[in-house]
C-alpha cells in the first residue's frame, strides 16, 4: 500500500487516503477540486465535480478521469487544469460517455473560466535546440526540451467548453493548449465550443491530435506558434450565424514560427501538417484570414476546404515580422466566401485553389450531438 497524496482543498482540508496503484477518490465532505497532484489519482464518474481554483498534476503526477466525468469550474482565471512536465492525465471518454469540462455558472458564457494547459518535454523553437518556454498563464511553469515522444497521457472523447478567461490582453487561456507536448501523447476526439481566445494552441510540441471540432472560438479556431511539428487530422472549425468576436484579427488558422515573430532566426521553428480540414463562417462577421502563415512556418495544408462568409484575406502568407516559409504548401477549395484570394510575397507558388476537397468527415463527431 502506498499513500497518495492529493493536495486539493475540500472543506478547507487536506484529504490524503491509502489505496493500491490507482484511488477512487471519494470526497465525504464535498465533491471540490483545487491544488496539487503529486501522485496517482483517479476520480470517480458517480461525482460531479467543481474545479474551485488551479488545479496542478506535478512532475510524477498521474490523474485518471473516467469515462462519464463532469467537472463543473467556478468562474475566474484562476480556475484552470493544467499538467506540469512530468505529470500526466488520462481523460478517457467514449462516444456514450464522454469527459466534460464545463462552466458552473447559471448561465454559462465565454471565459468563464480558464481551460486545459498541457505542458510537456518536446521541442520548441528558440536560439538554440532544447529551449525552454515560459506558460503564459504562470510564467514560473516552463515548457520544451528535446524530448521528441515525450508522454503527457490520453485524451479522448473530452468536452471543454466556456473557456478563456482572461487576466489581461496578453495573458489568456485558450480552450486547449499544448506547451512542448511530445507526441507519445494521444489527443483525440476534443470538443471546445463557446470558448474565448483561441480553440487549440501549440506552442511548440511535436504532439498529433485527430477529430477536433471547435465552434465559436472568440479568436482563432486553430493558432500555432514557436515551432509546433505535429499533425492536426480531421478538423472542424465553425462560426455560426449570430457570431460575433471581441479580437482584431480572428483566423481559421493562424501560425507562426516562432513565438510572436520575434526569433526569426530560431532554429526548430514550426514545420506542421493539417490535412481534411474545415473552416465555416455562416455568420455576417468578417474573418481576418481563413488561413494565415507566417513568420517562417512550414505549413503543409492538403484536402482543406473554406465555406462561406466574409475575409480579408483567404490566404495569406505575409507578415511585417516575416511571412511563411517558401516550402508552405496548401490546397484549399473554396466555397462561397467573399475576400481577397491570395496574399504573398513570392512565396505563394505551391499555394493551389483546387476544385473538390471535401474537408473534414463530420461523422466522427456524431458524439457531440453537433448539428452540422
Amino acid at each position: 500500500m502506498k499513500k497518495v497524496l492529493f493536495a486539493l482543498t475540500v472543506v478547507a482540508m487536506l484529504f490524503s487516503a491509502c489505496s493500491s496503484d490507482e484511488e477512487d477518490v471519494n470526497f465525504f465532505d464535498g465533491n471540490e477540486l483545487k491544488g496539487d497532484i503529486v501522485e496517482e489519482v483517479s476520480l470517480s464518474a458517480s461525482i460531479e465535480y467543481k474545479l474551485t481554483g488551479t488545479l496542478s498534476i506535478k512532475d510524477g503526477g498521474i490523474l485518471r478521469i473516467p469515462a462519464g466525468t463532469v467537472i463543473k469550474a467556478n468562474k475566474g482565471f484562476a480556475n484552470y487544469v493544467i499538467v506540469e512536465q512530468g505529470g500526466q492525465i488520462f481523460a478517457e471518454g467514449t462516444s456514450g460517455k464522454p469527459v466534460k469540462f464545463t462552466s458552473g455558472a447559471s448561465s454559462p458564457a465565454a471565459a468563464d473560466w480558464g481551460g486545459l494547459i498541457i505542458n510537456g518535454y518536446a521541442p520548441i523553437s528558440g536560439a538554440t535546440s532544447g529551449t525552454e518556454g515560459q506558460t503564459e498563464v504562470n510564467e514560473d511553469l516552463p515548457y520544451g526540451g528535446n524530448v521528441i515522444a515525450d508522454n503527457s497521457g490520453v485524451l479522448t472523447y473530452v468536452i471543454l467548453e466556456y473557456t478563456g478567461a482572461r487576466s489581461n490582453e496578453d495573458v489568456e487561456h485558450n480552450g486547449l493548449t499544448l506547451n512542448g507536448v511530445g507526441n507519445g501523447t494521444r489527443i483525440e476526439n476534443i470538443y471546445i465550443p463557446n470558448g474565448a481566445d483561441d480553440g487549440v494552441e501549440f506552442f511548440g510540441g511535436s504532439v498529433n491530435v485527430k477529430n477536433l471540432l471547435v465552434v465559436n472560438p472568440d479568436d482563432d479556431m486553430f493558432d500555432v506558434t514557436q515551432g509546433w511539428t505535429g499533425t492536426l487530422d480531421n478538423c472542424y472549425g465553425v462560426w455560426e450565424s449570430g457570431y460575433t468576436s471581441t479580437e482584431s484579427d480572428p483566423r481559421g488558422v493562424e501560425a507562426d514560427g516562432n513565438l510572436d515573430g520575434k526569433g526569426e532566426d530560431h532554429v526548430d521553428q514550426s514545420n506542421f501538417k493539417i490535412k481534411n480540414m474545415t473552416i465555416v463562417n455562416e455568420s455576417a462577421y468578417e474573418m481576418n484570414d481563413v488561413i494565415k502563415i507566417r513568420r517562417g512556418a512550414t505549413a503543409t495544408i492538403t484536402n482543406a476546404l473554406a465555406i462561406g462568409g466574409t475575409t480579408g484575406d483567404i490566404v495569406d502568407l505575409t507578415d511585417s515580422r516575416g511571412g511563411a516559409n517558401a516550402a508552405t504548401s496548401i490546397s484549399l477549395t473554396v466555397q462561397d466566401v467573399t475576400g481577397n484570394q491570395l496574399k504573398e510575397d513570392g512565396n505563394g507558388d505551391n499555394v493551389s485553389f483546387a476544385t473538390g476537397n471535401t474537408g473534414a468527415t463530420t461523422s466522427v463527431f456524431d458524439w457531440t450531438s453537433y448539428g452540422f
